[in-house]
């Protein structure tokens, strides 16, 4: 077992492991117990009775957070004509075709979400061995491969999520900073957890949120009720 620092420790005092929270009793003690010495992220872990291993069981979307996720996105655009000018006009941080391309290829990772047209990804396919391992490659799911990079970008900047889940049938993602309100970082978990659950796939069995926690970077996790959806 990993040995935990005194803050740390500190901190898992104030969480009673064998409670389930409520979302509200949540995000006030996920303030409580961040002790980093910087605005901190809130996250949440989903753990969902479903078999990644089946197509017809994959989760994979995005979402605007209402209060957004409090981090500025570095966004970059493939994208030619109307589209590059109409992504340029939204803010994206860069833009362009075959010479960003090379230049992804040869070195350039300076952002955080990657957009593009669909007549692009012949081209932003050859990035797939840098893009990819880094969970940057455009996917129509999340709404960056399209011809509305105007709007993609703008979701972007305005507090975009994605969210997916992995091999062990699990799903992380950012909910805001430990600088939030209790009600913005439970308005931003409750957009979450609603569209994960609309999400459920017709073949998962049994209880389809098998668990939740909620956690500051470095912070101790905080259990919530599964079936609380109030």
């Amino acid at each position: 077992m990993p040995k935990h620092g005194k803050k740390y420790l500190e901190a898992a005092k104030k969480v009673d492991s064998t409670k389930l929270y409520s979302v509200d009793e949540a995000m006030k003690l996920v303030k409580e117990t961040s002790y980093a010495n910087f605005d901190a992220s809130v996250e949440v872990s989903y753990n969902l009775s479903v078999d990644p291993k089946q197509a017809d069981q994959q989760i994979r979307g995005s979402l605007v957070l209402p209060n957004g996720t409090g981090k500025s996105q570095k966004v970059i655009v493939f994208a030619e004509g109307p589209q590059a000018e109409q992504a340029k006009a939204a803010g994206a941080d860069e833009v362009g075709s075959d010479e960003l391309v090379e230049k992804v290829q040869n070195g350039y990772l300076d952002f955080d979400v990657v957009v593009a047209t669909p007549m692009m990804m012949a081209k932003v396919g050859r990035l797939g061995r840098v893009l990819g391992p880094k969970g940057l490659m455009p996917n129509p799911k999340t709404g960056t491969v399209t011809m509305d990079v105007e709007k993609a970008v703008k979701n972007v900047k305005a507090g975009q999520v994605e969210y997916r889940v992995d091999r062990q049938a699990s799903i992380h993602a950012a909910i805001g900073k430990v600088s939030f309100t209790e009600e913005q970082l439970a308005e931003n978990f409750k957009a979450l957890r609603d569209v994960i659950v609309r999400a459920r796939p017709a073949a998962a069995k049994g209880q389809y949120i098998k668990s939740v926690a909620v956690a500051a970077t470095f912070g101790p996790g905080i259990k919530l009720n599964p079936l609380d959806l109030d």
